[in-house]
């Protein structure tokens, strides 16, 4: 069990606060003014972890913090002889199964060699023969227009893999798709040069709160907030006014960037996949052993 003195870990507290404020306070300024931002607000409604939520800081498996009894008004932390620490009692067996798909996921995601060149089509694919009215960001103009933005889709091969993107799709686009995946083909699709994959790593790491370090946390929110970006850069909206340049992927020059940005992203994303692997694995073995635990970070098999 490693120890944390309170200056130590009040520190890391104070500083992990003042990391995620960059995002969490300009959200609750939007909120409290009711406007809506079209690329921001997805970090915080698409993905359900409170503001409040990303703020708070936690240790991980295996630190206890000495002068901690302020954690034990938390869910999910008890007193040990070392200090306040997890608890593995709070670890059932609903977060078990968490744990486990999540470590089966992201190892079978890891497995794979990534698939580039989606072009990011699948934001045009949610907006392809459908009314100004129902477009998900209608207070913000397509770049081509619908006609324009349609031709788009009509011209390029749609090859996404992700089903909670596929899910968005209107019915023109769906049969369009190279594939057509359901909730059940996730572990078998996912792959790591999808930037909504890549962006799941923040939601894997909240599903799994308050056992996953709040470090690994916000580094996870970070990636999921650039990654964002280039999501939307090579959508149909024009959002050069919130100062975001589009990446126009309907062009060659557009699509070789925006594959050169998605490789490097899924380079960086390898890096937290692994250390949320090995975090699953901790937290299981944690769970088995007791208080008495050492977590250490095997790396596991691929779940194809």
């Amino acid at each position: 069990m490693t120890v944390l003195s309170e200056d130590q870990w009040r520190a890391r507290q104070a500083a992990h606060r003042e990391r995620v404020a960059r995002w969490t306070e300009p959200h609750r300024e939007r909120q409290h003014e009711h406007r809506k931002h079209p690329v921001l607000d997805f970090l915080f409604t698409y993905y359900s972890f409170r503001p409040a939520r990303l703020e708070r800081w936690q240790p991980g498996v295996g630190v206890a913090l000495a002068g901690g009894e302020e954690f034990l008004a938390r869910r999910g932390f008890t007193t040990t002889p070392d200090g306040v620490a997890l608890d593995p009692a709070a670890f059932t067996e609903k977060r078990r199964s968490t744990a486990e798909f999540v470590l089966g996921l992201l190892s079978a995601t890891a497995s794979r060699k990534a698939r580039l060149g989606c072009f990011g089509l699948h934001e045009w694919a949610m907006v392809y023969r459908t009314q100004p009215a129902d477009i998900r960001h209608s207070g913000w103009p397509l770049r081509l227009g619908h006609a324009g933005t349609d031709e788009v889709v009509d011209s390029m091969q749609i090859s996404c893999t992700h089903y909670d993107a596929f899910r968005f799709f209107t019915p023109p686009a769906r049969p369009l798709n190279a594939l057509q995946p359901e909730r059940t083909d996730q572990v078998r699709l996912e792959q790591p040069g999808c930037l909504h994959a890549n962006m799941d790593l923040f939601k894997w790491c909240y599903k799994l709160d308050p056992f996953v370090p709040a470090e690994l946390v916000a580094d996870c929110f970070e990636l999921a907030v650039r990654v964002r970006e280039l999501d939307m850069r090579a959508s149909p909206y024009d959002l050069r006014d919130l100062g975001y340049q589009p990446v126009p992927i309907e062009t060659p020059e557009g699509r070789a960037d925006y594959v050169r940005r998605q490789r490097e992203f899924a380079d960086e994303a390898a890096v937290l996949r692994q250390r949320l692997i090995d975090t699953c694995w901790d937290l299981l073995r944690w769970a088995d052993a007791g208080f008495g635990a050492e977590p250490h970070s095997p790396t596991g098999p691929a779940v194809q």
